[in-house]
């Protein structure tokens, strides 16, 4: 059964200051989350996570993030002043893009990130944006074909395509791109690779970790390139629904030094440093949305109208991903009824949940929608004229910290011209 980090006595005392819908984030559990990773990888002394912005581009979960030891993965402009302005500097920052402007690599130069090439054209282009090549430089590999594990112990397969993937340098490239940018004068060499999205199983971290480690031994011997760190990026998932079991992320730990310790230093490369870039298994279990009941529609279905909707949290609408929806002081009481559980925007799909089996709902309940900690409010929009909600920080006291306002008419309004 899963069950909210907040109680329903809390959120009554938040709600009666900060309106409904919010997003709130429990800091105890993002603050337990980040020591179980990094002890997991305590056996690599130059373990680090990179937290990917782009899931929850919030200074207040940055800001929290950094004080345990975390950089930032970032993918734009904006995410690398963002990470700036939190206090990521130099090397706590991890540059990652696509079709990447002139200004960003500018930036992400003049911060001191680790950039990160998305494909071997790049590197002509980043040398002529920069005049020159950074000594620690980093290659993004895509090995093509399909990436897939056999059934893991939570019953199903973990499969994707890099080959239908627009992310990547090939096999040859990537020999070819490391020659060349150690000619410009790049002297640390880094790799860094994403097969599969929130898999459930802790095959998929050492599975991958075999694949880029035998590719650092060839590319190092090959070419005489150090390679001095390897960057597993994202894909541990979080359990959606309240009979799928969690990741070990200690067994995931272990599973990737099995390999470090069969390929890596076999090969000498005993020295090279293991990155992650989690978001998603970071925080999406470390928040939620929360809303209110407010309407009823007894049409052909039963449907329960929530004044959140599409627009604070997309995932639903656009992959039909599920969320569980727990009706705060009502955890006890048997899911007798069945609804659809919608918003308000004029599309058909703005719905959190389709025939889900709930307690009997009231005018005036609150909903928990679990797992929004991670691209939920970062993937929010303005359809429909809806405003972004606020974001909340549950303290590891019990207090309550608003660390984004709710947007305005204004705010929506500031960027239009009428004239």
């Amino acid at each position: 059964m899963k069950k909210p980090f907040v109680t329903s006595n809390q959120l009554q005392t938040i709600t009666a200051q900060y309106p409904t819908p919010f997003h709130l984030y429990d800091e105890k559990g993002i603050r337990e989350t980040a020591r179980r990773l990094k002890a997991a990888f305590a056996w690599n002394p130059g373990y680090r996570e990179y937290f990917a912005v782009k899931a929850t581009p919030t200074p207040g979960i940055l800001k929290l993030l950094r004080e345990e030891g975390c950089g930032t993965d970032c993918s734009s402009l904006t995410e690398l002043m963002l990470s700036d302005k939190c206090g990521f500097r130099g090397q706590d920052i991890m540059f990652s893009s696509n079709e990447t402007p002139a200004c960003e690599y500018e930036l992400a130069a003049k911060l001191g990130a680790v950039i990160n090439l998305d494909d071997f054209t790049h590197i002509d282009f980043l040398k002529e944006t920069l005049g020159y090549i950074p000594e620690t430089i980093s290659c993004r590999f895509n090995p093509g074909g399909v990436f897939q594990l056999g059934e893991s112990k939570e019953g199903f397969q973990v499969m994707d395509t890099p080959g239908d993937s627009k992310y990547g340098f090939t096999r040859e490239q990537l020999f070819e791109g490391f020659k060349k940018l150690k000619a410009m004068g790049a002297k640390r060499f880094g790799i860094h690779a994403f097969l599969a999205s929130n898999t459930l199983s802790n095959e998929y971290y050492p599975a991958l970790a075999g694949i880029l480690f035998h590719l650092a031994a060839d590319l190092q011997r090959e070419t005489g390139c150090h390679v001095c760190f390897i960057n597993l990026s994202g894909g541990v998932g979080i359990p959606s629904r309240p009979d799928q079991e969690p990741n070990d992320i200690a067994a995931i730990g272990e599973g990737v030094r099995r390999q470090y310790e069969q390929i890596l230093v076999p090969a000498g490369m005993g020295d090279v440093a293991i990155y992650t870039e989690l978001g998603r298994y970071m925080l999406g279990p470390n928040g939620c949305l929360v809303t209110k009941a407010v309407h009823f529609k007894h049409i052909y279905k039963e449907y329960v109208g929530v004044d959140a909707c599409a627009a604070n949290l997309m995932r639903p609408a656009i992959y039909g991903a599920y969320h569980h929806i727990t009706v705060s002081g009502k955890e006890d009481r048997p899911c007798d009824h069945v609804y659809d559980v919608v918003g308000s925007l004029c599309e058909n799909n703005d719905k959190f949940a389709v025939d889900r089996e709930l307690p009997e709902i009231e005018i005036g309940d609150l909903l928990v929608i679990h797992d929004t900690g991670a691209h939920g409010f970062s993937m929010g929009y303005n359809y429909n004229g809806k405003l972004r909600s606020a974001e909340l920080l549950l303290r590891e006291d019990g207090s309550v910290k608003l660390i984004r306002r709710a947007e305005t008419p204004e705010d929506y309004f500031a960027t239009m011209v009428f004239e």
